[in-house]
């Protein structure tokens, strides 16, 4: 099987709308962006861990969370969490403070710097992606929204997972 982006790709591959062929061509374009959003997470200021940068984001997203709560968030473990919260901390990103209510819990918050890395990492890598998106023809950037947008659409109408079609 010929892979997205190799020459012939679409006729090497047989019928191109088949179920499992197209998976595998965007399983190929979901690792080039992967590729594309770690470089640019990487020339920013601070070089952040990819847990790190999920931390992160997971924080800004839910402020005030507490350990346990990001934990599960990124599916690890409440002293790798705590790990990388002291890390995070020592690097000025996050700060630790008592909850006002529950003596014993510990809120976890984005520092001021904290949001400025996350903004970095943000402006880069949608410069990196407008730079791929620029080298596409209008009509294919009209069809890449079209189609993501479906996916989305999909997965959002409660698509079954893996294994339980």
């Amino acid at each position: 099987m010929t892979r997205l982006g190799s020459p012939g790709g679409d006729e090497a591959r047989g019928s191109r709308d088949g179920v499992e062929a197209v998976a595998v061509e965007i399983a190929d374009a979901v690792d080039s962006l992967t590729g594309l959003w770690s470089v640019a997470a990487q020339e920013a200021a601070l070089r952040l861990s990819p847990h790190q940068l999920r931390a992160l984001r997971a924080l800004e997203a839910a402020p005030d969370v507490n350990l346990t709560a990001l934990a599960e968030q990124l599916g690890i473990g409440p002293p790798t969490a705590s790990r990388l919260c002291d890390r995070l901390e020592a690097a000025g990103l996050l700060q630790r403070s008592s909850h006002p209510h529950k003596r014993r819990e510990v809120q976890l918050r984005l520092t001021g710097h904290g949001n400025r890395v996350l903004k970095d990492v943000a402006a880069r890598r949608a410069q990196a992606l407008g730079a791929a998106l620029a080298s596409m023809a209008p009509e294919e950037r009209t069809a890449l929204i079209r189609g993501l947008r479906a996916f989305l659409a999909s997965r959002e109408a409660g698509a079954p997972p893996p294994g339980q079609r």
